[in-house]
């Protein structure tokens, strides 16, 4: 922990010349952006998989249609259709599980107020008026939403709010894309892929939403880490997954 505050220090210090008091929330945004490039192969990767994936939903449809009344054998047959292919339905989760940890870190970082026995100076650092350290309910019982660290996160949950809309429209473009190329399993016939895949795709496109409440309740140094990822990450599925089929209806 001291060693990687010293790290979001020196990191501060290199941008106070331009950023000045809030030095220490570019490096956040800056680390944030050098995780995501270190984690990039690996989001190339499951993109890859991703389209492996889509080309395998015509011998898939096949092994529902042979095996639809005997969903073991139909599970069976299937992974050995994704290991003969060398194809994981796991690919797509690696790129986030892998950002974990730099997350957790910044947590702790910004939640602890001595690290080493020493007092935590990062503590001091501050996003405009809002200190790094503390979270929306310390900014509304300050001074409100409308209070200076109030409009901090107004401007955070607006930026969360537009890129949630895009993922929202991209999802369910994507999902209906999935539905008309695998009807039997969107319709949750039997013998589908995997029990309740109907419900869970009709919720999927909701989960961007869910990063309003994590920039609510986390310090905010973790917040924006949280801003800054999930921004990246928009923008590089929509460049990764460009050429992946859509409906010919979808707006």
């Amino acid at each position: 922990m001291a060693l990687f505050a010293d790290l979001v220090g020196r990191l501060a210090d290199l941008l106070q010349p331009l950023f000045h008091a809030s030095a220490a929330a570019a490096a956040i945004v800056l680390f944030t952006a050098l995780v995501r490039l270190l984690v990039h192969p690996l989001s190339r990767a499951a993109a890859r998989g991703q389209r492996a994936r889509a080309a395998l939903q015509p011998q898939i449809a096949e092994l529902r249609k042979k095996h639809g009344k005997n969903p073991e054998r139909f599970q069976k047959a299937l992974v050995e259709l994704h290991t003969k292919e060398k194809v994981s339905p796991l690919s797509g989760c690696l790129p986030s599980l892998c950002q974990l940890p730099a997350f957790f870190l910044l947590y702790h970082l910004f939640s602890n107020t001595t690290i080493g026995g020493e007092a935590n100076e990062l503590l001091t650092h501050t996003l405009f008026a809002a200190p790094l350290g503390e979270r929306w309910a310390d900014a509304l019982r300050d001074g409100g939403v409308l209070g200076a660290a109030g409009l901090v996160y107004v401007g955070l949950f607006v930026i969360v709010t537009g890129v949630a809309a895009f993922n929202f429209r991209r999802s369910q473009r994507m999902m209906a894309a999935a539905s008309a190329s695998a009807p039997a399993l969107a319709a949750g016939a039997p013998g589908e892929q995997v029990p309740g895949l109907a419900s869970v795709m009709k919720v999927m496109p909701f989960m961007s939403f869910l990063t309003l409440v994590t920039v609510a309740v986390v310090p905010l140094a973790a917040a924006l880490y949280v801003v800054t990822s999930t921004t990246w990450s928009a923008v590089e599925r929509a460049v990764l997954y460009r050429d992946m089929p859509e409906p010919a209806t979808a707006l």
